[in-house]
């Protein structure tokens, strides 16, 4: 399996820089909403909590996923990387629900408004369309699931901040029926933010093929040599994708000149296919007896 401990040690430093910005959010909301008595902002801060919550087990997830393969992971810790993904994605289901409840039960009650603190959730807001921005660029750089999944977090940290906002102004202003309409729309869009990353890492997790098996063998036989392709196996493990393959060459071959053609077998797959980790059992043709 091929590690690059390079870009793990970027993934583990862009989760940590996150995590601290999140912490500075989650002070300047907790702030805003026990000065103005807002349970919104309030409940946002405590979402923000979450997220530093988040940012940690990602982190430990990261750090896990990019240890080698051992005796009982022979084939490496990237999939604790999808488990993190999934993790993030109920968590998100988790919160389109508590939004859709929260819009349901809320309490019509008058709230106080704030020329200071609308400034500073503001700029919060700006800092989570930052923060997003910045780390889906990097999560498309690294090619890393958890830091798309983590981004994705952060976007709807992005909606349910514009919901609290919007709530919170239009609620001071008596129009709470708006307010529980957005939070309805956000709560569909998180649901559906969800519902991506699941698509991610479900076939991850259940070891649907990461390459067609038809196109893979029918480049096989490409290869000079190559008779058959018997068995083609591929999955994802993590990011990365591993194949197992069974092929037949002519059995009048030397073992030197079998081992050659699952040589040039791994190149053309590794250069068509940027797929590193191959594994590849060379069988002698079975020619068809005469009756």
């Amino acid at each position: 399996m091929n590690n690059n401990p390079q870009r793990d040690r970027k993934v583990e430093r862009v989760i940590l820089i996150e995590g601290s910005i999140n912490f500075v959010v989650l002070v300047a909301k907790l702030v805003v909403g026990l000065s103005t008595g807002s349970l919104a902002i309030i409940g946002d801060a405590v979402h923000s909590l979450t997220d530093v919550v988040n940012n940690i087990v990602a982190w430990i997830v990261t750090r896990i996923s990019s240890s080698p393969p051992d005796r009982k992971h022979p084939y490496g810790h990237r999939k604790f990387e999808t488990l993190a993904v999934f993790f993030l994605a109920s968590l998100l289901v988790v919160l389109a629900f508590e939004l859709a409840m929260h819009a349901i039960n809320k309490d019509d009650t008058d709230i106080e408004n704030s020329v200071w603190g609308l400034g500073v959730m503001l700029v919060v807001l700006i800092i989570n369309i930052g923060l997003a921005t910045w780390q889906r660029k990097w999560a498309r750089k690294l090619k890393s699931d958890i830091l798309l999944a983590d981004a994705t977090h952060t976007f709807s940290d992005v909606l349910t901040t514009v919901t609290v906002i919007v709530g919170w102004q239009l609620s001071a202003m008596g129009y709470l029926w708006l307010d529980r309409i957005c939070a309805f729309g956000v709560s569909l869009l998180v649901f559906y933010l969800a519902y991506s990353l699941f698509k991610r890492a479900f076939p991850v997790l259940v070891d649907q093929f990461a390459l067609d098996p038809e196109l893979l063998a029918n480049s096989i036989l490409e290869v000079q040599g190559v008779l058959k392709v018997n068995r083609v196996r591929s999955r994802w493990i993590g990011s990365e994708k591993s194949i197992d393959l069974v092929i037949s060459v002519d059995p009048e071959l030397s073992t030197a000149d079998s081992h050659n053609i699952a040589t040039n077998v791994e190149s053309h797959v590794e250069e068509k296919y940027g797929v590193s980790d191959i594994s590849i059992h060379v069988e002698p043709l079975q020619k068809k007896r005469l009756t």
